[in-house]
């Protein structure tokens, strides 16, 4: 169910999965070797969004919706309050 398959093929792969990593020992991280630098893992959407050129449109109004709001209002009822 977490692997978000429901055929039953996929269902018995996961649980063969599951049950494969809880007989596994757990491994010990060792630091690397003097002299090596560390590796880094960076996510492709995380970079994506590093690289993006800067936004320069204006931000967004909702002036023009309010003037239709404007427009509903009729006789005796204010602005804001439901019809």
């Amino acid at each position: 169910m977490r692997a978000g398959a429901l055929t039953a093929d996929a269902v018995a792969l996961e649980a063969r999965k599951a049950a494969q990593a809880e007989d596994e020992p757990l491994g010990v991280a060792l630091p690397p070797p003097a002299g090596q630098p560390t590796a880094t893992v960076t996510l492709l959407h995380e970079w994506r969004l590093a690289h993006l050129p800067p936004d320069t449109r204006p931000l967004p109004s909702v002036a023009p919706y309010d003037q239709l709001l404007r427009r509903r209002v009729s006789g005796d009822q204010r602005e804001g309050e439901a019809q």
